[in-house]
């Protein structure tokens, strides 16, 4: 396969574009033409993509806004190429150029567009405003201010922080006011130029639509195609399972679909209703399986969203708990249902998608999907290289594309850019409406200012940098009161226990949302227990040690040194958690190799079935967002003992089980606290003479 892109230093990509044609060539040559193109730069990760639909229609009037006219654009093949940002921040590529940058203000709520230096010469010879000359200044301007004394012609009328054409003799280049039109002339700061170079005249191109870009890269289109269907076809030799294809209502999987479709005969489509599509997506899934004759499968997801949000809070980029509640666990249900013996499934993921999915390979498998073997034949294409190939096997596509939307997912997903947030507000006002009141009502039982909604920052549960600036800034406070009700006050850290080996204390704060039961089978998942219902008390002896739970939260421990200690107190912690929280997705329970687990107003496991392997853990949403569940939650412990003393012998530690010297939950001393519970004690077979199956 002909490589599309070339990286090169300085976080650079390498492009080309055919001038006789008038669009982006994508592959060696011009498949019209035979031209082998011209080379330019974009920055990285190149994922370019064609500008088309409403985004048209707003780009032409944003310029035309800013500088009275569109008419370099118009009619040609424009494509954006998203780039760093605070939101959305696409730079703008027309004529074989990058021309400007689109990005979207989240102060001002607006998109917002910035020439760049061939902008700057396609619009001199045509715009009618926005145009500042320069005299009497010399040397390199570029990103330098300009006094207002060195302005001799004003040509239309602007404000501040508007995009300016600035011209300087024979140079011209961008800029930015830094003033008013009407007091430019007598300010000291006036405007701050962006580059100023005497002009290139880089070939300006013909009118070009989708049908050009498509017949320019025909060929490879049908190369990138011929590579994935045989990729899949190699990987099939042998294999039983049936291919299917997972669904989202998005372009990617709609390439995937047209990859696999030509690889088998007739896959089956998967998808999943989260409870939170847009009405056009639920549309379009159903039409498109129909249309094509296709046997579509869907996984209702209900009110899983609904009956979580108040415990979990706002689903963040960074917590994306709704994924595993709203999707993984319907669609793992699903395939354990339809496919007994499993699935071979050809998904849309993209490298360039995410840096999560950067290095995705061929195969793959996600461990909240038992049963389901992933494929991603689109995983080294561009956005560009999916548009063109869904144009060219005239493939049915999501109309929402056509209205300035990038992505598709969930209608108030939180990594949606807040462009494409305040484009919701524009087609779906209700469903905006109804996030929009939920978010404010969270901010307000949280003590968080209304700007923390407004200004996207919910979007996050750990601030990036740059909105860490943002909001540094602002002076806006990002930091919830009231969370989700969890807290851990740690009373000790791993210190030594003076009966021997180490010891930690904490009292967590977790919400009763069922019986302290649960929290029994949570932790026979991680070594033998004893429970005592009538005092809720529940003993977890595991390799690494021991520990003690109490209905009202306490928690200890006990081990044979400090790693120990720590390594048991986060295990008996997840699994108090993890009971208390548990979303009913039933993923642990398709993961669970011996059938162990049930789902029954929470996770119930059967003793005798339990090795504690692990595996249930690994795939339970709870603990995989653990650190962000508790991030900001807990307290230090006031002091820590890290040196052992020195009169300490190996017959002071009580090798024979729990450490009945040792304090107990509520900080107090009982030499004999664990004699008072010894007969409401059992194990979890509910015999308590019955040896583990483990030693």
């Amino acid at each position: 396969m002909i490589p599309v892109r070339t990286n090169i230093a300085n976080g650079k990509e390498t492009c080309r574009w055919c001038d006789t044609c008038g669009t982006l060539l994508l592959g060696r040559r011009c498949s019209k033409c035979g031209s082998e193109g011209r080379e330019f730069e974009i920055n990285s990760p190149g994922d370019i993509r064609p500008c088309m639909g409403d985004s048209v229609k707003i780009l032409e009037d944003l310029l035309t806004e800013a500088f009275g006219t569109a008419s370099p654009i118009v009619g040609k093949s424009v494509f954006f190429n998203k780039v760093p940002g605070e939101d959305r921040t696409d730079e703008i590529i027309a004529h074989g150029q990058v021309i400007g940058i689109l990005r979207f203000d989240i102060a001002a709520d607006c998109l917002k567009v910035e020439l760049r230096q061939a902008g700057a010469e396609l619009w001199d010879y045509v715009a009618t405003r926005n145009i500042v000359r320069i005299f009497g200044v010399s040397g390199h301007l570029k990103g330098k201010g300009v006094a207002g004394e060195n302005v001799s012609e004003i040509i239309g009328e602007f404000g501040n922080e508007e995009p300016l054409i600035i011209r300087k003799g024979q140079k011209v280049g961008p800029g930015v006011s830094m003033a008013p039109s009407d007091s430019m002339k007598t300010a000291e700061k006036a405007l701050r130029v962006r580059d100023l170079n005497a002009p290139s005249e880089f070939p300006r191109s013909p009118d070009a639509d989708r049908k050009t870009f498509v017949d320019v890269n025909r060929k490879h289109f049908m190369s990138l195609e011929s590579t994935a269907v045989n990729e899949i076809r190699n990987y099939l030799k042998g294999k039983t399972q049936p291919v299917t294809v997972s669904f989202s209502g998005g372009k990617d999987s709609l390439a995937a679909y047209g990859i696999a479709a030509k690889a088998v005969k007739d896959p089956e489509l998967l998808f999943t209703n989260t409870g939170l599509e847009f009405p056009e997506t639920l549309e379009y899934v159903e039409s498109f399986a129909k249309d094509n004759k296709l046997k579509l499968h869907t996984a209702q997801a209900g009110n899983a969203f609904k009956d979580n949000v108040d415990t979990f809070g706002p689903p963040a980029k960074d917590f994306r708990w709704c994924c595993k509640v709203c999707k993984l666990g319907p669609i793992s249900e699903l395939i354990s249902k339809n496919y007994p013996k499993g699935t071979i499934t050809c998904e849309g993921n993209r490298s360039l998608e995410s840096f999560s999915r950067a290095g995705t390979e061929l195969v793959s498998k996600n461990p909240f999907v038992p049963n389901q073997i992933n494929l991603n034949p689109v995983r080294d294409w561009c956005a560009a290289e999916i548009w063109g190939y869904i144009w060219m096997k005239n493939l049915s596509y999501n109309p929402l594309y056509e209205r300035d939307f990038e992505r598709i997912g969930c209608y108030l997903c939180a990594s949606c850019l807040a462009s494409e947030w305040r484009n919701t507000s524009r087609i779906h006002p209700e469903m905006y409406q109804d996030w929009e009141k939920y978010l404010h009502e969270y901010a307000k039982r949280n003590g968080l200012p209304p700007e923390y909604i407004d200004m996207g920052f919910w979007r996050w549960k750990v601030l990036p940098p740059k909105m860490r600036q943002l909001a540094d800034g602002l002076d806006l406070k990002t930091e919830p009161k009231g969370g989700n009700g969890l807290s851990m006050k740690l009373m000790k850290g791993a210190s030594v226990c003076v009966a021997g080996g180490y010891s930690m204390e904490a009292i967590a704060t977790v919400p009763r949302n069922r019986d302290f039961a649960y929290v029994e089978d949570a932790l026979r998942t991680i070594g033998e227990v004893k429970y005592s219902p009538e005092f809720e008390i529940a003993l977890v002896k595991m390799k690494t040690g021991r520990a003690r739970l109490f209905g009202g939260g306490q928690v200890s421990v006990t081990a044979d040194d400090a790693k120990g200690a720590e390594k048991t107190f986060e295990k008996a912690v997840k699994a108090l958690i993890r009971a208390e929280l548990c979303t009913q997705c039933g993923i642990c329970a398709k993961t669970c190799p011996r059938k162990a687990i049930r789902i029954k107003g929470g996770m119930k496991v059967d003793a005798e079935k339990c090795i504690s392997c692990g595996k249930c853990e690994s795939s339970c949403m709870v603990v995989h967002y653990y650190d962000k569940i508790m991030a900001g939650k807990s307290a230090p412990a006031p002091e820590a003992c890290t040196t052992r003393p020195k009169q300490q012998t190996q017959t002071s530690k009580n090798k024979g089980g729990y450490n009945r010297n040792h304090r107990n939950g509520q900080g107090h001393d009982k030499p004999h606290g664990d004699r008072k519970y010894h007969g409401k004690l059992q194990n979890r077979s509910g015999n308590k003479d019955r040896p583990s199956r483990r030693n």
